[in-house]
């Protein structure tokens, strides 16, 4: 038999149906870029989008091109699903990473700066200063600044610092201390505990970036030094964790092992500002084993994140969008219980359009309520104060079984997680780090409570986590219900999470790895069939990539078959649309707009009777395959309509969203001529406004019995 080489192995999985998942990603960050250029959207909120794609490329570096580059490291030429080698992918990585960071920059010195500018606000180089400025910048960096330096020499007694990832450091060319001998090298680190931007005496928004200020003061580093050449420069590192689940130290430790391995993984890119010149850029590269491709000279300050503080400058209000505040929900205002409205209907939360209080609420009802006798909760990502976890903390010590399942594996977020899953545990909740082997990403919360009539179990499931802060900047949704079989569901995926037990036989939740993949696979599948028998079959769906291959392969039969499909895909899409007579009825669609899409809704026709779903995972492999995930359906009607709205209002925006194309780029969808231009965010805002004010006059309008008159009413006194 003839060996199947990699090259007819890609050929028999027909690459030219496949967008590359890496040049995907970078698709989507200049998507975000598409925002800090465009002039409509407020200059403080342009420069937002500029942080935001810098830190998606950093993040993409951290995550994807260690590993391609160890790929390569180790002969594998294994193709991916476009059939390009690793080596074919770093290629193009490079060429489009660059494309986007000269796009980034261009836009940064020659339009976004130069707005804020004519508003005041100022970013400056030493030499412009005045008398008086450069006086107390002066004092401020000999008190402040100088103390917390360390300017590290480099020679043969003394190796290349092991420098934090994305850390900014400045590298000098000393003058040699022979007449033959070369320059000597030093780096100095810039504190990453001090203020990036120095705002300058009597000024109310003028700055000087903190490495400038080192940079105008070398000579008080190196006394008696000439340097020669002085750059700023910044790393980024692997971040991938590498975790043995076979060893026999306890997982967190493991893991806290591995995030200090991370400090010192392979750098994937290294950044300069400038043009520095070749012997120092050389020196840089050599020690720090960097390819030439994956250097990259910056016009502009390094690490745009810092950019972020002039965000929240008071008076440049209207250099932002007007705020779209978070909207109670009147069903769930005092003095209504959150318990008893649950008994009698579920309520489907869409945030940010939805405060996220009653989320909060549900976990902080359940502490003071003396009938709930246990709390149940997954947690992957939360914020640094959260009052979820302040309230599972005083449920725990209230005496309340208390249990917290945390995956510490949430990337970047892992050490902030360890802390406070230290702290519950002595609050004395149980708290399970993770499952061997599993990512844990499903979000469910279970209260159980004892009332007049029994145990009853009250569950919120979600798409996103329970973080009271992101859930301000990203859309993401939320079931509440005291539905019996989901609280059923519920317990049995707890108990199979923190006992020993098969996996669980559920009647209405599903759950990854040991059904999801399948269940999405049947009710595609299901859609093809009623197709191919004459019925109208759709498929709609929202998520934030899809790159399994088995579920777009399932899609592409689907489409044959005639099943109309739109599919909102925020990120990374591999599934190739409108390619002839096989995608012919897919479209895919990407929304960028102030507030990151993030929520997962899943829609099947099924011959009128519609299955709508919400869930944790995306179409990916490591969500259907290494990842423990909750599909759940939304039964109620009034949810129902709720979240179809919302998937429609989406497909409908004509201002903020982009067709994918065959090719794998993108194009603005622009409303008809003569119809009003449609943005989904604003307007889903704007819906649930109004009927927040449809529903309080209805209740000011509400008839109210009159009471019998006081017969000594209107006597004398």
């Amino acid at each position: 038999m003839t060996p199947d080489t990699p090259q007819r192995a890609a050929r028999r999985r027909q690459p030219e149906l496949f967008l590359t998942r890496e040049l995907s990603w970078l698709e989507f960050d200049a998507r975000v870029l598409e925002e800090a250029r465009d002039a409509a959207v407020p200059a403080l909120e342009r420069l937002k989008f500029a942080a935001i794609a810098a830190s998606n490329l950093d993040e993409f570096f951290m995550v994807r091109v260690g590993g391609l580059q160890q790929a390569i490291a180790e002969s594998d030429t294994q193709p991916d699903l476009a059939g390009l080698t690793p080596a074919q992918q770093l290629a193009l990585i490079s060429e489009k990473a660059h494309q986007i960071t000269n796009t980034l920059y261009a836009t940064l010195i020659e339009e976004i700066l130069p707005a804020l500018s004519r508003r005041g606000v100022c970013m400056l180089s030493p030499e412009v200063l005045d008398a008086s400025q450069q006086t107390a910048m002066h004092r401020y960096f000999h008190e402040e600044v100088m103390p917390a330096l360390t300017p590290l020499a480099i020679d043969a007694s003394r190796p290349f610092p092991m420098l934090a990832n994305l850390s900014l450091n400045l590298a000098l060319l000393l003058e040699p201390e022979a007449e033959d001998a070369p320059p000597r090298l030093a780096v100095v680190q810039v504190p990453g505990r001090l203020p990036r931007l120095v705002r300058l005496p009597g000024t109310e928004a003028s700055f000087l970036y903190l490495e400038d200020l080192i940079s105008a003061h070398l000579q008080a580093l190196f006394p008696g030094q000439t340097v020669l050449e002085s750059v700023p420069f910044r790393i980024a590192r692997d971040a991938e964790l590498e975790l043995d689940d076979e060893g026999g130290a306890s997982f967190l430790a493991a893991l806290e092992e591995e995030l200090r391995k991370r400090r010192r993984s392979l750098v994937v890119r290294l950044e300069v500002q400038g043009e520095p010149g070749p012997a120092l850029l050389a020196t840089l590269a050599e020690r720090l084993e960097v390819d030439p491709q994956d250097i990259y000279r910056e016009p502009g300050p390094l690490d745009l994140r810092a950019l972020m503080s002039l965000y929240e400058i008071p008076a440049l209000g209207d250099l932002r969008d007007k705020p779209l505040r978070p909207l109670p929900l009147p069903e769930l205002a005092p003095p209504h219980d959150l318990f008893a409205v649950l008994d009698e209907r579920d309520i489907l939360l869409h945030h940010p359009y939805d405060s996220f209080d009653p989320v909060v609420a549900l976990v902080t009802r359940a502490v003071e309520d003396p009938d709930v006798l246990a709390i149940k909760q997954t947690l992957y990502r939360t914020s640094g104060d959260s009052p979820i976890v302040r309230a599972l903390a005083r449920a725990a010590e209230a005496g309340k079984q208390v249990t917290v399942l945390v995956e510490l594996l949430a990337r970047f977020d892992e050490q902030s997680n360890i802390r406070w899953a230290r702290s519950l545990e002595e609050a004395g909740a149980h708290v399970i780090y993770g499952i061997k082997g599993f990512k844990t990403h499903a979000k469910v919360c279970l209260v159980v409570r004892r009332g007049s009539a029994g145990i009853r179990r009250y569950v919120h499931l979600g798409t996103g986590n329970y973080n009271d802060r992101t859930a301000r900047l990203y859309t993401d949704m939320g079931l509440m219900t005291s539905n019996r079989e989901i609280g059923e569901d519920a317990s049995s995926f707890f108990n199979a999470l923190t006992g020993y037990s098969d996996p669980p036989r559920m009647k209405k939740l599903v759950m990854a790895p040991t059904g999801l993949r399948a269940r999405f696979l049947d009710l595609i599948r299901r859609e093809r069939r009623r197709a191919e028998e004459g019925q109208p079959a759709e498929i709609r769906a929202k998520m934030n990539s899809l790159v399994d291959e088995e579920i777009i392969r399932a899609l592409y039969e689907a489409s044959q078959a005639g099943v109309a499909i739109r599919l909102n895909v925020r990120g990374i899409c591999c599934l190739r649309p409108g390619l002839k007579k096989v995608s012919e009825t897919i479209e895919v669609i990407s929304v960028v707009d102030r507030f990151l899409e993030h929520t997962r809704i899943f829609y099947f026709r099924n011959g009128g009777n519609d299955e709508v779903y919400l869930s944790s995972a995306d179409w990916m492999q490591r969500n259907l395959d290494r990842r423990i995930e909750l599909l759940f359906p939304v039964q109620a009607a009034d949810c129902k309509r709720k979240v179809l709205e919302a998937l429609d209002i989406m497909f409908a925006d004509t201002v903020k969203a982009r067709v994918l194309q065959p090719d794998g780029g993108y194009k603005r969808r622009k409303p008809a001529k003569g119809d009003e231009p449609i943005r989904a965010q604003i307007r889903t805002w704007e819906d649930a406004r109004r009927l927040r004010q449809s529903a309080e006059a209805a209740a000011e309008r509400s008839l109210e019995p009159l009471a019998a008159p006081d017969p000594e009413a209107g006597k004398k006194s």
